[in-house]
């Protein structure tokens, strides 16, 4: 069967020859499962109400709206969350990072064991220290996103001893977004700025 360049916004699949222009799934299953996981989106409307949203291709680059490529540094290529929400381009959602606030993401590494919801006990370690902010679960259905604010202005990357690692970042990069919240993490972004520097030092 020939296939159009579009993906499914479910499971990111190329969409068949046949969809319409403005379908975004690539079958009745999937646009079940679309449906529901916009209905239980919990991203915070702290992240929602700025302008800074992507779409994401499924080898993760940034993607204007309309499919093009976008840049985590250039405004232009950025859009409302309702706009990017809208799209088909790509496979999913992404959020920009800047330095106009202090908006933080610490991601971390295949912590969480997609099958049991089992997390490590050194990521439910930084969990714990985060306190109660916004936790999301990764496209890769197996690494956690900690949403907050604090003071990072470059991005680091901690290798922990088995291989694992913890990213930190605050601007100039996006993040691929989910929605899905991870256990009963609140939607809402704190203060981080303790864990930060306790990773950091």
């Amino acid at each position: 069967m020939m296939k159009t360049e579009r993906q499914c916004a479910s499971c990111g699949g190329d969409m068949p020859i046949t969809a319409r222009a403005h379908a975004r799934t690539c079958s009745t299953r999937c646009r079940v499962a679309a449906h529901r996981a916009a209905k239980n989106d919990a991203t915070p409307d702290e992240l929602r109400s700025r302008d800074r949203w992507v779409r994401r291709s499924a080898t993760k680059v940034p993607l204007t709206t309309d499919g093009m490529s976008a840049s985590s540094t250039d405004p232009r290529t950025w859009s409302a969350h309702k706009d990017a929400a809208a799209s088909t381009a790509g496979v999913g959602l992404g959020f920009v990072l800047s330095d106009v606030d202090d908006i933080v993401c610490i991601d971390l590494d295949h912590c969480l064991n997609p099958l049991t919801g089992r997390l490590a006990p050194w990521a439910a370690a930084i969990i714990r220290d985060a306190g109660a902010t916004y936790v999301e679960v990764s496209p890769s259905g197996d690494g956690l996103h900690i949403w907050g604010r604090a003071d990072v202005r470059q991005g680091r990357r901690i290798r922990r001893p088995d291989g694992t690692a913890v990213e930190i970042y605050g601007t100039g990069r996006y993040i691929a977004m989910t929605g899905r919240r991870h256990g009963s993490s609140p939607s809402i972004l704190a203060d981080l700025s303790a864990v930060v520097s306790k990773l950091t030092a």
